[in-house]
């Protein structure tokens, strides 16, 4: 691939030209025109209901208004990016509200056509399912048919998108609304005291300098303890409608919606974090390990992603881009090809300005939509392995785009976490190729802290959820002291002795925005360990590429169990969890005996 001249900030024309484009305007009125067309057939002719050919025809027509249309997606799709891009526009923010409010609107339009679907007789689900006329909306009709069950009537189905914002989604934001607006004076890096924010000081709890950790996590203390009063409000409320929405539509457990919803028996997920919890001691001993190479006895709650060791080489964005693009056409040329084409046609925003929304993701929108990847890049090792992993959702949405029908469009969330670490872990060891055993040594700590975050991490993450929502709808309410009891029990399950559930981390849950959206944590745990056998099976044949690829576009054409069983990974099974925490295992082995070689314990 040529580096040179690379575009490094999003062409979003192909959405729209500029914030006050005047398509945007026409773009609205073709979406409500669309949305018309379509109610003003299908509304009140349900002989789709009886017919399959009437059934086809709907179904087509449904599946050309999400492709081109949607709920006004390309306008959200739009200003949300431009939102990412500048936080402190206002006039953008203002036009993103605006937009998911006509989104909504239309949204609650449609929503007749999806439960009508959920009416269809038993009888006639089965003929449906049964004819070839309609085998691209087959586990389309089948998930419908599933979540009918759960069905409200229409208008009880708008009343609860119209709550969502009040009852949810604005609770959810406060909280971390009033964080982000908290700054305090503490230590630097430079031994300097100056006035960083909450994400800042979230940083500086990972330095290398104790002085200065110590400094930031005392400050991070305050403002979690300050705002805990008010998390246990916002929390309560969201238990609370969370159990008022499972209760009305009739849901046996609080996980059910989610696992519903992803297509994931509830079976599958009970085995995998059961799998998972069960071998807890990988996450101690790696904490043992790490409080012996950072010289301490034990590791305080907030220093437990301390990077061991520092790695001083920086990479240029050239470098990364050349080193990503070589693996990736290691493994297969078409990944190679998307990452050109990303980077070519401006989808990537590569780094960091002032208003600049953190951290990374990667977002698509409708089937004809482009894929955009935001990063921060700041040349260190990490945006390396950040780059592979977001570009891996890209490749996932592209593969989709090429076999999928916009209704199958999409991961679920059992998948969506597979292609990022798939691809993360192939650029891993292309890295660890050329290291000394002092280098091999810092990226293997690295390496398995971030694993075990994203695996027993999670788990502990999600046992914590679990436990929060059955004592709710126990008691009816828990005080924030209850909550942090929970969090502390679960999040020292995974730890270990090594690991000090230091004063003040009974309020780190106040901050932690995954228990907001509830239940899909489960999905990075299983995303990593299917990645690494992933990567396992095609190291060992490389023709095994062919199946990956089979997973990364199936979208949500089949379920995720029979997607993963067509490559011969069966999901169900202990046995295949445990086999990817015994590789997990073995990086730890390798990590302890370096660092006794290197006389660094």
């Amino acid at each position: 691939m040529d580096t040179r001249d690379l575009k490094t900030t999003w062409d979003l024309s192909p959405l729209f030209s500029s914030d006050n484009d005047e398509n945007i305007t026409k773009e609205r009125e073709k979406v409500r025109e669309a949305t018309k067309g379509f109610i003003k057939k299908w509304k009140d002719n349900i002989s789709y209901l009886e017919d399959s050919s009437k059934l086809k025809e709907a179904l087509d027509d449904y599946e050309n208004w999400n492709k081109n249309f949607g709920p006004n997606y390309k306008e959200l799709y739009y200003f949300s990016c431009r939102s990412s891009q500048d936080q402190t526009n206002t006039e953008v923010r203002a036009k993103s509200n605006q937009a998911n409010e006509e989104a909504l609107k239309i949204q609650n339009e449609m929503e007749f056509f999806p439960l009508s679907l959920g009416t269809i007789t038993p009888e006639n689900q089965k003929k449906f399912l049964n004819d070839t006329r309609l085998k691209d909306y087959h586990y389309f009709l089948k998930r419908i048919f599933i979540q009918a069950k759960y069905f409200l009537s229409e208008k009880e189905e708008k009343i609860i998108n119209l709550k969502n914002s009040t009852s949810y989604e604005n609770w959810a934001v406060m909280t971390s609304t009033f964080l982000s607006k908290e700054s305090r004076i503490v230590l630097d890096e430079d031994e300097s005291k100056s006035e960083k924010s909450f994400e800042e000081l979230m940083t500086l709890i990972s330095s290398r300098k104790k002085d200065v950790r110590d400094c930031a996590a005392k400050a991070l203390n305050e403002i979690l303890e300050k705002y805990s009063d008010v998390a246990e409000h916002e929390i309560n409320s969201i238990l609370q409608d969370k159990k008022v929405n499972d209760d009305l539509r009739g849901y046996e457990r609080p996980d059910s919606s989610r696992h519903i919803g992803d297509g994931i028996e509830s079976e599958i997920v009970d085995c995998l974090v059961d799998s998972v919890s069960k071998r807890n001691d990988i996450s101690a001993r790696f904490y043992k390990l790490k409080a012996s190479l950072l010289n301490v006895s034990k590791l305080a709650y907030y220093e437990r992603n301390v990077d061991y060791g520092s790695i001083s080489k920086k990479y240029s964005y050239e470098e990364s881009i050349k080193l990503v693009s070589e693996v990736f056409k290691q493994i297969d040329s078409e990944f190679s090809e998307i990452l050109s084409s990303f980077i070519n046609n401006g989808q990537i925003d590569v780094y960091p300005k002032k208003g600049k929304r953190g951290g990374a993701y990667c977002a698509h929108g409708l089937l004809n939509q482009p894929t955009y990847i935001l990063l921060n890049y700041t040349s260190e090792l990490n945006d390396i392995l950040t780059i592979a992993h977001e570009v891996g959702h890209g490749i996932n949405n592209e593969l989709m785009r090429k076999k999928q029908n916009a209704l199958n469009f999409d991961s679920s969330l059992a998948i969506a976490e597979v292609a990022s670490t798939f691809m993360e872990n192939f650029v891993l060891d292309e890295i660890l190729k050329e290291a000394d055993d002092e280098l091999r040594l810092i990226i293997l700590v690295h390496k398995i802290g971030g694993d075990i975050s994203t695996i027993q991490r999670q788990v502990a993450c999600y046992r914590f959820e679990s436990e929060l929502h059955t004592e709710f709808r126990k008691k009816g309410y828990l005080s924030k002291k209850e909550i942090g009891d929970i969090f502390v029990k679960n999040m020292n399950a995974y730890m270990g002795d090594c690991v000090e559930q230091s004063p003040g981390a009974e309020n780190w849950w106040v901050y932690w925005s995954h228990i907001r959206t509830p239940f899909y944590v489960y999905s990075y745990a299983s995303g990593l360990l299917i990645a690494q056998s992933l990567q396992g099976f095609v190291k060992k044949d490389k023709n095994f590429v062919s199946k990956v690829k089979d997973i990364l576009s199936a979208g949500e054409s089949d379920s995720p169990k029979n997607i993963f069983a067509n490559a011969g990974i069966d999901i169900t099974k202990k046995e295949f969890w445990n086999e990817g925490l015994k590789e997990m295992e073995c990086l730890l082995v390798e990590a302890e005996e370096l660092a006794k070689k290197l006389g660094k314990v």
